[in-house]
């Protein structure tokens, strides 16, 4: 393995990390994305008020579809058979919206690319139904905020 990458093989070539051994363990992982625009779009997009229609359950609805095709997206992840996916959406103050999604599985692999995936996607969503109205929006803070099970065990974003 090329400097302790599991995704390079010894002669630091990608490949699927072969995950065969590795326990079956109930994972977790919760991830977030930000969308930072103008007052008068959050106060649109969390109303109700856009003419694309209803932009939250549409986001919630694409990033928990996102999840599902990770592995279509992220070249090396495995697909995964996820046993939920949840996406929260919430004013983050007068100038933000704040996306939470979490990914689970009983498996032999984690889920913290499933979460990340549907974070990102939902916050894409929402930049598409509400761009009309402000194109200036900008997603920030796409992290993994905590994820639990698996050999590495648990990690939380202090």
């Amino acid at each position: 393995m090329a400097q302790g990458l599991t995704h390079l093989n010894e002669r630091g070539e990608a490949h699927i990390v072969d995950i065969g051994d590795k326990a079956i363990t109930r994972r977790r992982a919760l991830a977030q994305a930000r969308i930072v625009a103008e007052t008068g779009t959050i106060v649109a997009i969390m109303d109700g008020g856009l003419k694309k229609g209803d932009a939250l359950a549409v986001a919630r609805i694409a990033g928990i579809m996102a999840a599902k095709k990770t592995s279509d997206l992220i070249p090396l992840c495995h697909p995964i058979p996820l046993t939920k996916v949840s996406v929260d959406i919430e004013a983050d103050g007068p100038d933000a919206i704040l996306i939470r999604a979490t990914a689970e599985t009983t498996g032999q692999t984690g889920v913290e690319m499933e979460a990340l995936v549907a974070a990102s996607t939902a916050a894409l969503t929402l930049y598409d139904m509400a761009k009309a109205i402000d194109r200036a929006m900008t997603i920030t803070d796409i992290c993994l905020v905590e994820k639990s099970g698996g050999k590495s065990g648990d990690f939380s974003r202090s």
